[in-house]
C-alpha cells in the first residue's frame, strides 16, 4: 500500500501523436511544450491545463492486480478563483474511506476473486465538474497510446516511459452533474462507471450514458415516491423549489412530468435558486413563493447549504410552520440543514433511498487512527478537522488558537460520529464491480488461479454487461440488481422530522415506497404537534349544492357557485333545475316532491267567505220561510211569487257557491263549481232583468197606448227567466263536453323565488279566464238589467220594485268593479289561490247581500213587524198605470220646462 503525491511525468518529447482507436474515436493530445490541450468530449472542448497533464492529481493509489477507480468530494467547492474548499468529513472521507473498507473485505474474501487483488486510484473532485473531468483524465491515460518512434534520448537509446496503470472501472461520482461530466469521457474509453449517489434521471439515458450504471435509484422514482406522499397527504397545489445545477433541476423536472402525467397535483410556483445565492435572494424566494400562500406545500430538490438559507429566510419572514417541505435524498435525514432551525423544518417530509447502517464499517472507521491510516492522504486534515487540533509539521509554526493533536484521540469517543448514508451505496458499488470481475473470470479464466491473458487487458463493454447482469444481496441485506438502464430498483424510507411528544426529537420513519407508497399517517405530525394533515390546496372542496366554476388553465383551481334558484347539484360541475313538480333539498344535492296544497275550512281565507255565505244562507232561508208562511199576502203577491222563489233560489245557488269553491277538489266538487259557479248569479239576474224588463215595457207601453205589451204576465215571466237561465247551463254542458271536470295539481301558481316556500296547490281546472267566462253571461245580464234599470227609474216608487232593483243593480255593479283588480291584481301574490277565492266567494256573498238586502229584506220587515201594511190596496188595472206613466212623464217635462208644480199622485 502506498500513497502518492506528486509524480513526475516521463519526460516530455518534441512531438507526440497518440493513436487509439474505440469505436474510430481519433484522439489528438499534443504534449509538447505546449501549456495545455484541449480534449473533445461528447460534443464539448474541454480545456486541461498542463499542470495536470505532467503530474498526478493528489490522489490515493493502492497497486493491485486490478485497478478500481474512485470518485469522492473529499473536499467542497473552493471559493472563487480556487478549485477546492473546506473538507467534508462525510460526504467526503466517510464515503473514501467505505471504498477502501469494501476493498479490504473483497481482497481478503477467500471465495470472491480468489487470488486476484484490488488496487484502487482514489481522486478527489472537489465537488465540482470540471475540476473532476481534469481529474478523470488519470484513468484514461493507460488507454492512449503514445507514438514514440521518432523521440530519442540524448544518448540515442529510446525513451523509457513508465506506463500509468490500467482502471478498469470507475466507482463514482457523487454529484449528477460530477458524473455526467465524467460519464462523457468515460464512455469513450469504455471504462464501466458505477456511482453511489447520482441520482439525477438524464443518467437513464442509456444511449447518452451507456456505460453508466449507479446502485441508487433514479430521482425519477423519488420524484413519484414524493408525488406519492403529496397525494396521501390530500394535497394538489404545491410549489417547488430547486437548486440551480442539474440535481435539482432534473429532480424538479422530473417531479413535474410525472405530476402532470398522473394529473390531480398542480404546481403554483417552480422556482430556482441561483448557484451562488445571497441571503436577499433567498428573502425574494419566500416572497415569491407566497404569492400563492394556498400552496403551503414545498417539494425541494435542494443542496444542504440551499435548503438551510431557505429555512433562514422563512424565519426570517416569520412564516414559521407555513410552509410544508417535501425534501428529496439530498435533505434526507441530515441534521445539518435544520441545525438551529428545528422550529421552521417541523414536520417537513423528506426521503432516503432505503438504507442500513453497516456494522463493520462502523467499527473499521473508529479504529482509524493517525498510524494505522497513512494510506489515507488526506487523513491528517480530517483528524484536525474531527477533533479540532492541531497537526504539528515541520516548518509550519504552531497555531495558538487551537490546541495540539496527541495522536491519541478516538473517533466516535472524542468526536462525534454518525455513519454517512452512502456508505452502504458505496460498498454496494465497490461489490457490484468485484461480483462482475468475478463473473468474467469465471468465463474467461476457467482454470486460471489469477488474471489470464483473455483478461489482460479487461474489455470494458464486456465487464459492463457483466456489471449489469449482477444480482446479490448487499452490505444491507437488500438485492443488488440493475436495469436495462443501470439504475437500481427504487426503495425509500419516508422520514418525518418531529420536535413535539418525543423523547428524541428527530427524523422518524413514518413510511417506505417500493413502486407504492406505504404511509402511516397516524404516526405523522405537524408544526406544534399537530396531527391533522394540514392542507396544500389551491381551492377547498365545494360544499354539498355548490358547483366547480374552474379556472381557466389551472385544474386543481376553481370557484364554488351555489346552485341556486330551483336548481340541484347534477354533478360536481353542473347545476340543472328540478322539474316542475319538485324542488331542491335543504342541501341541493337533489330535488324533493314539492308539497301539495289545498284551501283548508280552518283558514282565514276560508272562514270568512265561509261565515258570510252561512249567514246569507241563513237569510235566505228567513226570507223564503216567511214567503211561504205569508205567500197569500199583498206584499207577496205584489213582489211577483214566482219570479221572487226563483230569485230567491239564484240568491242561495249564489251563497252555496262558497261551501264548493273551499271544498277539496274532487270531478264531483269540480262539476258542480262549473255548474253553480255561474248558475246562481245567472238566475238572480235573469229573474231581475226579466222584472225591469217587464216594468220598463209596461211603462214606455203606458206611454203611447192603452194597449198591454205581451208577456206580461207570471207564466210567460217565467219562461223569460228560464230560457235566459238555459243559456247559462248550455254553455256549461259544452263545456263538460269539451274538456270533463278533473282536479290538476298546479306547480308553477306558488313557485316564489325561495323553494322552500314552493307548493303544489290542488284545485279543479278553472283557470281565471274561464272563471270569468263562466260569469261573463251572469255580467251581461247584470250590466242589461242596470240598463233597464236606469231607464225605469221615472217609474213612481209605489210601481213594483224598479227602484229597488236599480239601486241593487248600482250597487251590485260597484261590487263587481271592485272584484275585477283584486282578482287580476293579486295574480303574482303567493297567496293567489286564497285570496282570489276569497275575493270571489265574498263579493258573490256581497251581492246576494246587496239582492236580498234591498228587494226582500224590508218586505219581510214589513211582514213581520207591521202586519197593518199588509192589506189589500186599490187594484191596479193597466189604465192606472197609463196615467202615472203619463203623470210622469208630464212631471218630467215641466221639470225640464223649469216648473217645479207637483201633480197629486192619483195612481192608486
Amino acid at each position: 500500500m502506498t500513497s502518492s503525491g506528486p509524480t513526475p511525468h516521463p519526460s516530455p518529447f518534441h512531438r507526440c501523436r497518440h493513436h487509439h482507436h474505440h469505436h474510430h474515436i481519433l484522439i489528438w493530445i499534443q504534449w509538447t511544450l505546449c501549456q495545455c490541450f484541449w480534449l473533445w468530449i461528447g460534443g464539448q472542448v474541454v480545456q486541461v491545463s498542463s499542470s495536470h497533464q505532467h503530474f498526478h492529481p493528489h490522489s490515493i493509489k493502492i497497486p493491485g492486480d486490478i485497478t478500481l477507480g474512485g470518485l469522492f468530494p473529499i473536499h467542497s467547492r473552493g471559493p472563487h478563483g480556487l478549485p477546492c474548499g473546506e473538507l467534508k468529513k462525510e460526504k467526503g472521507i466517510h464515503r473514501m474511506e467505505a471504498m477502501l473498507y469494501a476493498l479490504d473485505q473483497i481482497n481478503r474474501d477467500q471465495e470472491l476473486l480468489p487470488n486476484i487483488t484490488l488496487g484502487v486510484r482514489i481522486l478527489d473532485t472537489c465537488s465540482r465538474d470540471t475540476y473532476a473531468l481534469e481529474q478523470s483524465l488519470t484513468f484514461v491515460q493507460a488507454l492512449i497510446q503514445k507514438d514514440t518512434s521518432d523521440i530519442r534520448c540524448s544518448n540515442g537509446e529510446p525513451p523509457i516511459i513508465r506506463k500509468p496503470e490500467r482502471v478498469v472501472g470507475v466507482i463514482g461520482a457523487s454529484a449528477s452533474s460530477v458524473s455526467i461530466m465524467v460519464a462523457n469521457i468515460l464512455r469513450l474509453f469504455e471504462i464501466p462507471q458505477v456511482s453511489y449517489a447520482s441520482t439525477a434521471p438524464e443518467l437513464s439515458d442509456n444511449n447518452r450514458y451507456d456505460f453508466f450504471s449507479r446502485v441508487v435509484p433514479p430521482d425519477s422514482y423519488q420524484a413519484q415516491a414524493m408525488l406519492d406522499v403529496v397525494r396521501a397527504l390530500g394535497w394538489n397545489y404545491v410549489s417547488t423549489l430547486a437548486s440551480e445545477g442539474n440535481y435539482g433541476e432534473s429532480g424538479v423536472d422530473a417531479f413535474m412530468q410525472i405530476s402532470r402525467e398522473a394529473g390531480g397535483v398542480c404546481i403554483a410556483q417552480s422556482v430556482k435558486i441561483p448557484r451562488e445565492a445571497t441571503a436577499g435572494e433567498f428573502d425574494k424566494i419566500i416572497k415569491r413563493l407566497m404569492e400563492t400562500s394556498n400552496a403551503r406545500g414545498v417539494i425541494i430538490f435542494a443542496n444542504e447549504d440551499d435548503i438551510k438559507c431557505v429555512l433562514e429566510a422563512a424565519k426570517h419572514a416569520n412564516l414559521t410552520g407555513h410552509f410544508l417541505f417535501v425534501g428529496s435524498d439530498s435533505w434526507g435525514a441530515k441534521s445539518s440543514p435544520i441545525t438551529e432551525l428545528e422550529d421552521v423544518a417541523e414536520g417537513a417530509v423528506t426521503i432516503l433511498p432505503k438504507r442500513a447502517s453497516i456494522d463493520g464499517f462502523d467499527q473499521y472507521f473508529m479504529s482509524r487512527s493517525l498510524e494505522n491510516n497513512r494510506r489515507n492522504i488526506w487523513f491528517n486534515e480530517f483528524w484536525e478537522d474531527d477533533f479540532r487540533c492541531k497537526l504539528t509539521r515541520p516548518g509550519i509554526k504552531p497555531d495558538p488558537e487551537r490546541r495540539k493533536c496527541t495522536g491519541e484521540e478516538r473517533i466516535g469517543q472524542d468526536s462525534s460520529y454518525e455513519q454517512e448514508g452512502k456508505v452502504q451505496f458505496v460498498i454496494d458499488a465497490v461489490y457490484a464491480v468485484a461480483y462482475a470481475l468475478h463473473s468474467m473470470h469465471l468465463d474467461l479464466c476457467p482454470s486460471s488461479p489469477g488474471i489470464c491473458s483473455d483478461m489482460d487487458p479487461v474489455e470494458g463493454r464486456l465487464l459492463l454487461d457483466y456489471i449489469r447482469a449482477v444480482n446479490f444481496n448487499g452490505s444491507a441485506g437488500t438485492s443488488v440488481l440493475f436495469n436495462e438502464n443501470g439504475d437500481a430498483p427504487g426503495r425509500y424510507d419516508i422520514f418525518q422530522f418531529q420536535m413535539t411528544n418525543h423523547s428524541h426529537p428527530g427524523y422518524h420513519v413514518i413510511g417506505q415506497w417500493t413502486n407504492n407508497l406505504k404511509l402511516n399517517l397516524d404516526e405523522m405530525q405537524w408544526s406544534g404537534g399537530d396531527k391533522s394533515v394540514p392542507d396544500s390546496i389551491c381551492s377547498f372542496p365545494c360544499k354539498p349544492g355548490e358547483r366547480k366554476k374552474m379556472v381557466k388553465g389551472v385544474p386543481c383551481c376553481w370557484h364554488c357557485e351555489l346552485c341556486d334558484g330551483y336548481q340541484y347539484q347534477l354533478d360536481e360541475f353542473t347545476c340543472e333545475i328540478c322539474p316542475s313538480n319538485m324542488r331542491p333539498a335543504p342541501n341541493r344535492t337533489t330535488c324533493r316532491p314539492t308539497p301539495i296544497i289545498k284551501l283548508e275550512w280552518n283558514s282565514p281565507w276560508a272562514l270568512v267567505p265561509a261565515s258570510l255565505a252561512l249567514l246569507g244562507i241563513l237569510a235566505t232561508s228567513a226570507v223564503v220561510i216567511t214567503f211561504i208562511r205569508f205567500n197569500d199576502t199583498p206584499i207577496v203577491r205584489a213582489s211577483g211569487r214566482e219570479l221572487s222563489y226563483v230569485l230567491l233560489t239564484g240568491i242561495f245557488l249564489i251563497y252555496l257557491i262558497t261551501f264548493l269553491m273551499i271544498a277539496e277538489p274532487g270531478v264531483v266538487a269540480c262539476a258542480f263549481r262549473r255548474l253553480l259557479l255561474g248558475l246562481g248569479m245567472a238566475i238572480t239576474y235573469s229573474a231581475m232583468l226579466t222584472k225591469t224588463n217587464r216594468i220598463y215595457r209596461i211603462f214606455e207601453q203606458g206611454k203611447r197606448s192603452v194597449t198591454p205589451p205581451k208577456f206580461i204576465s207570471p207564466t210567460s215571466q217565467l219562461i223569460i227567466t228560464f230560457i235566459l237561465i238555459s243559456v247559462q247551463v248550455l254553455g256549461v254542458f259544452v263545456w263538460f263536453g269539451v274538456v270533463p271536470p278533473h282536479t290538476i295539481i298546479d306547480y308553477e301558481e306558488l313557485r316564489p323565488p325561495n323553494p322552500d316556500l314552493a307548493r303544489g296547490i290542488l284545485k279543479c281546472d278553472m283557470s281565471d279566464l274561464s272563471i270569468i267566462c263562466c260569469l261573463s253571461y251572469s255580467i251581461v245580464l247584470m250590466v242589461t238589467c242596470t240598463v233597464y234599470a236606469v231607464k225605469s227609474r221615472g217609474v213612481p216608487e209605489t210601481f213594483n220594485e224598479a227602484k229597488p232593483i236599480g239601486f241593487t243593480m248600482y250597487t251590485t255593479c260597484i261590487i263587481w268593479l271592485a272584484f275585477v283588480p283584486i282578482f287580476f291584481g293579486t295574480a303574482k301574490s303567493t297567496e293567489k289561490m286564497f285570496i282570489q277565492t276569497a275575493t270571489l266567494t265574498v263579493s258573490m256573498s256581497l251581492s246576494a247581500f246587496v239582492s236580498l238586502g234591498m228587494l226582500y229584506i224590508p218586505k219581510v220587515y214589513v211582514i213581520i213587524c207591521h202586519p197593518e201594511q199588509n192589506v189589500q190596496k186599490r187594484k191596479r188595472s193597466f189604465k192606472a198605470v197609463v196615467h202615472a206613466a203619463r203623470v210622469s212623464q208630464r212631471s218630467l217635462n215641466n221639470k225640464q220646462n223649469g216648473e217645479t208644480k207637483i201633480e197629486p199622485d192619483r195612481s192608486q
